[in-house]
């Protein structure tokens, strides 16, 4: 190189060892900016630059493989006085020696899922054959094979024994640890009113938790996923899906984070009263029992009240109940209406009778669509939602 062309690249290699402080073994990108005979010099964004051997930028007959301008992956191996990088841990084309070297540093590795086998799957290193545990594959639970099959993830090695023979890697290890690293940012974002996307990481009896990002988890409620009731969760929400959610609350400093889903989509009790009128008929579904009336759900969303008072006098204190069984259609009269309460107050029209005709069927009628301004769910969950509710 050139007089000026050494100090360029001196001034650079000097402004390498300012960089801030991030995590050793995080693999990383940059753009190569300088290459001297024995270093050369990456620039990876705010991170400032950081150095690698140029060896590692040539291949087995030594012709170089890169050009100033060109951006690389490489693995953090050194953050003292500077950063250090290595390439050939972040391409699989690792050496045994580097291998082992990697796992006492514990360094990340670069490794390629060859597929599922017993128990977890084939992991390619290099030339070495290494196995990740079902458990370590991801941080979501219950994740297809096919979803990882041919992919190439940074992988921790948590065992390395008879001299390479036996290799047991961690991609989840990776995973958590940079979710610590970017959980604090990720917080930053969550606050009540926003629209955010997620992924489903588990899906329990009252609720599925999601993942807004970097290990953060919010719940989703059975009872905030749609107007209507939802009796089974599975048949539209599964782990591992993408979902567009809406911050509800906060609690404990912002340790809870409560998650809704129907508010992305228009309010039904919000044109009730134009909807129904009092003295009018309708039909609607018997949904629950409870031990002071019968819930009759009207329209997608909309549950009335058929109390226990306003059926026909029976001979036991429990015979009005065989009246409207659960999941049975009746008719019903509208006898109150309260939309601040969120309250209809109906009572059963017995089958036969001239009023029960005439009787309107809403729970048909097309479920309120998602302001146009605000994100919508994925249209697949959408779907399966909507097909659940139909069944029903």
């Amino acid at each position: 190189m050139s007089e000026p062309e050494e100090e360029d690249f001196a001034a650079l290699f000097e402004a390498s060892t300012k960089t801030r402080r991030i995590t050793r073994g995080q693999t990383v990108e940059g753009t190569v900016v300088g290459i001297g005979k024995e270093v050369a010099l990456v620039s990876v964004g705010g991170k400032g630059e950081a150095a690698i051997d140029v060896a590692e930028l040539k291949d087995e007959n030594g012709t170089m493989e890169v050009a100033v301008g060109d951006r690389i992956r490489a693995v953090v191996v050194s953050t003292d006085g500077g950063l250090t990088l290595s390439r050939r841990l972040a391409s699989s084309a690792a050496s045994a020696r580097q291998i082992e070297d990697a796992h006492r540093a514990g360094l990340a590795v670069e490794g390629k899922v060859v597929g599922a086998i017993k128990g977890g799957y084939e992991v390619r290193i290099g030339h070495a054959r290494a196995f990740c545990p079902l458990s370590q594959i991801d941080i979501i639970r219950d994740t297809p094979a096919a979803q990882h099959e041919g992919r190439v993830y940074a992988f921790r090695i948590t065992e390395y024994r008879e001299g390479g023979r036996s290799i047991v890697v961690s991609r989840r290890a990776v995973l958590e640890e940079e979710q610590r690293a970017k959980a604090a940012e990720v917080r930053q974002s969550i606050v009540p009113g926003a629209v955010l996307t997620g992924r489903v990481a588990s899906v329990r009896d009252f609720g599925a938790f999601v993942d807004l990002g970097a290990g953060v988890q919010g719940l989703l409620h059975v009872s905030e996923m749609g107007w209507s009731r939802v009796t089974d969760l599975s048949e539209f929400v599964k782990p591992g899906e993408e979902i567009t959610v809406k911050v509800l609350r906060l609690d404990d400093d912002g340790r809870k984070i409560a998650l809704g889903l129907k508010q992305l989509g228009a309010d039904p009790w919000a044109s009730v009263e134009s909807r129904f009128a009092t003295g009018e008929v309708y039909a609607g579904r018997v949904t629950r029992l409870s031990e002071f009336g019968a819930f009759v759900e009207l329209a997608p969303g909309i549950e009335a009240l058929a109390h226990v008072s306003t059926f026909p006098p029976a001979g036991k204190s429990n015979e009005w109940a065989r009246l409207a069984p659960a999941g049975a259609t009746v008719n019903v009269e509208v006898l109150t209406i309260d939309p601040v309460k969120r309250r209809i107050g109906v009572s059963i029209v017995p089958e036969g009778s001239s009023r029960a005709a005439g009787a309107e069927d809403l729970r048909g009628a097309e479920t309120p669509t998602p302001d146009p301004d605000t994100p919508r769910f994925g249209a697949s969950l959408a779907d399966k939602l909507r097909g659940a509710l139909e069944r029903k």
